[in-house]
């Protein structure tokens, strides 16, 4: 601390003086410094009331004071006053207690390790703590620096920049094993997106497929439909017409026109079919798409999507196509097999005939005869009726499988 400090410093409390007193030895103490010392050393005036000695804590001379005590002293007013002029300026490079107001930190504590104002040891936390004065403090500290440096220098910090260094590679590995991570996932899913847009294409393109035969079944007997109705407006113009006409004019034309709506009237009109797509898109995504694995995704199938002017059986686009073929399979077992066993029975049909026929040419008379031969038209007519239904009966399960 600055000499001029110092000066304005008690000795016993290390503060600011506060109403400063001089002894006869001129050393000069705060007044509350020396009612405490006073105290302390138990010469009480009340005991001897001429003269109360007082020993002088800086030069240790024995002094004697008034009977009234500390109050006694005479004030040392040159110094107060300067202590006055000193708090009013500003010292900004003084450095002072946070705790105390305008109290310089001129004591070093000890036992904190920290500078303290007198305060801090009269009345603060520090008080009743060993301390040094600030030059005494400052040698005992002055080769710790030293000291510190070695130890920052040994092999500790030799093996903490090694291990400074095996994190740093560990680290750097550890990012590189994620980012090789980020890369695998980014080109997953770009595939699997790739997937998923090339199959999104099949599926558009397939309902393109469909749209196109949807406007091949209906756009041209709209079209048809379109032209019946521009010749009905036609006739109907045409005939309103004709009720302006002279009987002449109307005579020459009145049968061409009901020729023409006769003629028109007579173009068949087209059945309407309600047109069923199948297999149903969001049936596949519902049923089949949404119970396959991601990793399937590739060998998801698109079935071909086709319409139909005649409902197809609700089973059959669920089922596989190996069932499927199954059935068609057995559907021509069942028409080759009643093939057969009709042909069969015409085959048999006819020796029975012809055996009855010998038979009765001998044993039966002509009414007999008569009756069998009748009987016998009749079975020839039941064969040609069988003949018919085998053929009908053949056509009908064709037509179920090619469907």
């Amino acid at each position: 601390m600055h000499n001029f400090e110092d000066e304005l410093t008690c000795p016993i409390c290390y503060s600011i003086f506060e109403d400063p007193r001089v002894l006869p030895c001129s050393h000069t103490f705060c007044r509350n410094c020396l009612e405490n010392v006073l105290q302390a050393s138990g010469n009480f005036y009340i005991w001897r009331p001429l003269r109360i000695p007082l020993k002088c804590p800086n030069c240790r001379s024995i002094i004697e004071i008034a009977p009234t005590g500390i109050e006694s002293l005479p004030v040392n007013f040159a110094l107060r006053a300067i202590i006055e002029k000193y708090q009013q300026e500003d010292h900004p490079d003084i450095v002072t207690c946070p705790e105390h107001y305008r109290q310089p930190l001129n004591v070093y504590c000890l036992l904190d390790k920290k500078l303290v104002c007198g305060h801090c040891l009269t009345i603060g936390q520090h008080h009743g703590h060993p301390i040094d004065d600030l030059q005494s403090a400052y040698l005992k500290e002055k080769d710790t620096p030293q000291k510190l440096l070695k130890q920052l220098t040994d092999t500790h910090w030799t093996d903490l920049t090694r291990l400074i260094e095996k994190l740093e590679e560990q680290k750097s590995h550890s990012e590189k094993m994620v980012q090789g991570d980020k890369e695998v996932v980014l080109q997953y899913f770009k595939e699997l997106m790739d997937t998923l847009e090339q199959k999104k294409k099949v599926f558009l393109t397939a309902l393109c497929d469909v749209g196109n035969l949807i406007n091949q079944e209906y756009t041209p007997q709209i079209e048809r439909m379109k032209e019946i109705r521009e010749q009905q407006l036609e006739l109907m113009t045409v005939t309103t017409s004709l009720q302006d006409e002279s009987p002449l004019k109307f005579l020459e034309k009145i049968d061409d026109v009901r020729q023409r709506v006769q003629i028109l009237k007579q173009r068949p009109l087209p059945e309407v079919h309600p047109v069923e797509i199948y297999p149903r898109v969001s049936k596949i995504l519902k049923e089949e798409w949404s119970r396959t694995e991601i990793g399937q995704i590739k060998k998801a199938l698109i079935p071909e999507m086709k319409i139909s002017s005649k409902r197809m059986p609700c089973s059959w686009p669920d089922k596989d196509e190996k069932e499927v073929e199954f059935f068609k399979i057995l559907n021509i077992v069942i028409v080759t097999l009643i093939s057969v066993i009709l042909m069969l029975i015409l085959f048999f049909n006819q020796h029975i005939i012809t055996f009855l026929n010998e038979i009765t040419s001998i044993c039966f008379s002509e009414v007999s005869l008569s009756i069998y031969q009748s009987l016998s038209n009749n079975l020839n007519d039941l064969r040609n009726i069988l003949c018919h239904t085998l053929y009908l009966l053949k056509e009908f399960m064709w037509k179920i499988v090619s469907y």
